[in-house]
C-alpha cells in the first residue's frame, strides 16, 4: 500500500472552507489565543484517526459497520444505529451548507455573481460528480489545487513576519477569551471532522485490499506515517492561516466579514490574491462537498446493513439528501461565514459521541484480535473524548 493516500484526503478534506473560514476568524478576533486549540485539534485527529485506520486494516469493515457488529442486545444495537445516523446523516447536512457556501465563497471573491448562483453551481456540480461516479478522475487535481492554496499561505506566514513568540506562546498557554468557546469548538470540529472517522476506515480497507498486500503490521506502519505526516501537514496549515489573518486583522475595530478572506494572500500575491484563493477555496469546497455526502451514505448504509456498493439505490438516495439539503439552505441565502461556523461547531458537538463508538469499537476483541486498543490507546482517546465534552456542556451551560 501507498505511504500517502488515504491520510492525504482526510488532511485535504478538512482544509476546507470551513478551516479557512474558522481558522481567519480565530486569528482575526482572538490573535494567537486560541493556537492551542489547534494543538489539541491535531494530536487528537492523529489519535482517532489511527483507530479508525487500524480498525479499516484489520477488520475490512468500516466504522458504521464495526459498531455494528459491537453490540448483541437488540435495544443497543438500534439505539447506536439511530445515533450514528443522527450524528452522520443529519451532522453531515449541516457540513454540507458550509461546504458549498464555502466553495461558492470561492467564486464570488474572483467573479462578482450572487451567492445563491455560485451555491447551485457548485451544488449541481457535486452532483454531477456523484451521479457519474467517475469523481475519484478529479479528486487528485483537486487535493493538488487545495495543497497550493495551503502552500501559498505558508509562504504568506514567512512572508508577514509575525510574532513567532506569540505563536509558541499561543500554542503552550490555553487560554479562553471572552466569547470565543463557539470559536474553539469550532477549530476542534473542522480538525477532527466525525465522517473522517467513516471515510478513512473505508478508503484505507479498500486500498489494502487493492494493493494484494498481506501483511497487516507492515501496511499498519505505513497508515500511521501516512496518517501523522498527513495531518500534521493540515495542522500547520491551518497555524499558517490563524497567523496571517491574526497579523493582518487582529485588533482593529471592525468585524471580519468574509470579503476579507482573501486579503490574508495580499503581501505575497497582490492583485492575484483574490484569485489563488478563489481556486483554492473552489476546490477546498468541491473537495469537501463530494466526500462529505459519500461518508453519510457509508455511515447510514453501514449502520443499517443495507449495501456500501455505489450503484445502490438506498446508497444514492442518502448521499443524494444530504448534498439537497446542504444546496437548499445555501441557495436559500444563508449567510457564508455564519453557516461555515456554525456546521464546525457542530461537529465539534458531534464529535464525542462518535469517539466514544470508536472506541467502542477498538477494545473488540473479536473484531480486532490483538489489534485492539491498548491502555495508552484509551486513555488517549478517553482525554480526547472528556475535553471536548467537557467544552461542549460549557457552551450548552453558557446559553442558560
Amino acid at each position: 500500500m501507498k505511504k500517502f493516500g488515504p491520510g492525504l484526503l482526510v488532511a485535504a478534506a478538512f482544509i476546507g472552507p470551513g478551516t479557512v473560514a474558522t481558522a481567519s476568524k480565530a486569528g482575526a478576533g482572538f490573535g494567537f489565543a486560541l493556537l492551542w486549540a489547534l494543538l489539541f485539534s491535531v494530536f487528537a485527529t492523529i489519535v482517532l484517526q489511527e483507530m479508525a485506520a487500524r480498525l479499516g486494516l484489520v477488520t475490512g469493515k468500516g466504522l458504521a459497520e464495526a459498531v455494528r457488529a459491537s453490540f448483541h442486545r437488540p435495544e443497543l444495537k438500534s439505539l447506536s444505529i439511530f445515533l450514528i445516523i443522527a450524528a452522520i446523516g443529519l451532522g453531515n447536512a449541516a457540513y454540507q451548507t458550509g461546504n458549498i457556501a464555502g466553495a461558492a465563497l470561492g467564486i464570488n471573491s474572483a467573479i462578482d455573481v450572487s451567492n445563491q448562483l455560485a451555491a447551485g453551481i457548485i451544488a449541481l456540480l457535486a452532483f454531477a460528480l456523484l451521479a457519474s461516479g467517475h469523481y475519484k478522475l478529479i479528486e487528485k487535481a483537486l487535493i493538488s489545487l487545495v495543497v497550493l492554496m495551503s502552500i501559498v499561505f505558508l509562504l504568506t506566514l514567512f512572508w508577514v513576519g509575525p510574532d513567532w513568540l506569540g505563536i509558541l506562546k499561543g500554542l503552550f498557554t490555553p487560554s479562553i477569551p471572552d466569547g470565543s468557546v463557539l470559536i474553539v469548538i469550532a477549530l476542534i470540529g473542522t480538525t477532527v471532522v466525525p465522517y473522517n472517522l467513516f471515510l478513512h476506515a473505508s478508503s484505507v480497507s479498500q486500498a489494502f485490499k487493492e494493493s494484494g498486500e498481506s501483511d497487516i503490521d507492515q501496511a499498519l506502519s505505513h497508515s500511521r506515517w501516512d496518517t501523522g505526516l498527513s495531518i500534521g501537514f493540515g495542522g500547520l496549515i491551518t497555524l499558517a492561516i490563524i497567523a496571517t489573518s491574526a497579523t493582518a486583522f487582529f485588533g482593529q475595530s471592525e468585524s471580519f466579514q468574509a470579503s476579507q478572506l482573501a486579503q490574508q494572500l495580499e503581501p505575497l500575491l497582490g492583485p492575484a490574491a483574490k484569485y489563488c484563493f478563489a481556486l483554492g477555496m473552489l476546490a477546498a469546497g468541491l473537495t469537501s462537498a463530494i466526500t462529505a455526502p459519500l461518508a453519510a451514505a457509508f455511515a447510514v448504509c453501514g449502520a443499517m446493513g443495507w449495501s456500501t456498493d455505489f450503484k445502490n439505490r438506498r446508497f444514492q438516495f442518502i448521499w443524494f439528501a444530504v448534498l439537497l439539503s446542504g444546496a437548499g439552505f445555501a441557495i436559500a441565502g444563508t449567510k457564508p461565514l455564519a453557516a461555515i461556523i456554525f456546521a464546525q461547531a457542530a461537529n465539534g458537538l458531534l464529535l464525542p459521541l462518535i469517539a466514544v463508538f470508536l472506541l467502542l469499537a477498538m477494545n473488540q476483541e473479536r473484531l480486532l484480535g490483538n489489534y485492539k486498543n491498548g491502555l495508552l490507546a484509551n486513555c488517549l482517546g478517553g482525554f480526547v473524548v472528556i475535553l471536548v465534552s467537557c467544552l461542549g456542556l460549557y457552551k450548552l451551560y453558557s446559553l442558560f
